[in-house]
């Protein structure tokens, strides 16, 4: 009786260091969750107002053409992917590359039909170990990346799909909503037909062409985007980490309350059961 209460001492003494750690992980989570969620917040404005001069430039221009805007038949795809670098998130990248791996299944016969762009150790790795063709990938992001830290990815991207190696590029990544929350999203990036022109018509001149703008613009405009997904995704990654490592913290503590009950049980068993001895040796004697 005595070497089972000393195991279910040190089960309980193991469980508390493991939610000691769980706790510290959920607060750390918490704070930076707080970043980058106003990392994604400081990034907006510059987006949607490029946005808004791509759409001004697409509108109020007749005959305007760029290979960013125009819809070709779809013989190859490109998928964007961003995952983490680590685990302990719950279902964040789970849900995501599951999401990926069923396209692609019901869209594509063979590897020739795709290619992949990854962000994020995690994704890298899982396609990797099934032959999936990676044509670029970016890992080791910090908590809190800046533009530069994705921009060869995001440039190689659009790049590729403005020189026609692929046809349509997809961002998938998990779109923030709160900490509880992460929704896996599968967004078509290029090409771009929201900036085509439901906007109002307004009457621009542009120097040399509305065509010269575009081709600076278009392609700074679908790199943002990008890194607003990436952004996105970071906030996505804190909050499930940090929802994850809370369930974690309270199923530590309801293994400590069993184990404790449990141990409290064994030892009033073992002290009545001393007591009885103790009775019947002086019953014994008598």
């Amino acid at each position: 009786m005595a070497k089972g209460m000393r195991d279910i001492k040190r089960e309980i003494k193991s469980k508390q260091n493991m939610k000691q750690i769980t706790k510290a992980m959920e607060m750390v989570a918490a704070s930076k969750l707080r970043r980058a969620q106003e990392a994604s917040t400081k990034a907006r404005p510059y987006s949607d107002k490029l946005k808004e001069v791509v759409a001004s430039i697409a509108a109020g221009t007749k005959g305007v053409k760029h290979p960013m805007l125009e819809t070709r038949p779809v013989q190859k795809t490109g998928y964007l992917v961003i995952t983490s670098d680590r685990g302990l998130a719950g279902g964040y990248n789970a849900n995501v590359l599951r999401k990926v791996t069923q396209t692609i299944r019901e869209k594509h016969k063979s590897n020739d039909e795709y290619v992949l762009f990854v962000i994020g150790r995690k994704g890298r790795d899982y396609f990797r170990r099934r032959n999936m063709p990676i044509i670029d990938e970016v890992i080791g992001l910090s908590d809190s990346p800046t533009f530069a830290d994705i921009k060869s990815v995001a440039y190689n991207a659009v790049k590729m799909f403005s020189e026609g190696k692929y046809d349509e590029l997809y961002i998938c990544y998990n779109q923030f909503v709160n900490a509880i929350t992460q929704i896996p999203t599968e967004t078509r990036l290029l090409p771009l037909q929201e900036v085509s022109g439901n906007g109002p018509v307004t009457s621009y001149e542009y120097e040399p062409s509305p065509e010269g703008v575009l081709e600076v613009l278009l392609p700074k405009y679908a790199e943002t985007l990008i890194y607003s997904a990436v952004l996105d995704g970071k906030a996505s990654e804190q909050g499930a980490r940090m929802t994850a490592m809370g369930s974690a913290t309270k199923n530590a503590n309801k293994m400590i309350n069993q184990l404790t009950l449990t141990y409290n049980r064994a030892r009033q068993a073992a002290i009545t059961q001393e007591i009885s001895e103790i009775v019947a040796g002086a019953n014994a004697q008598a």
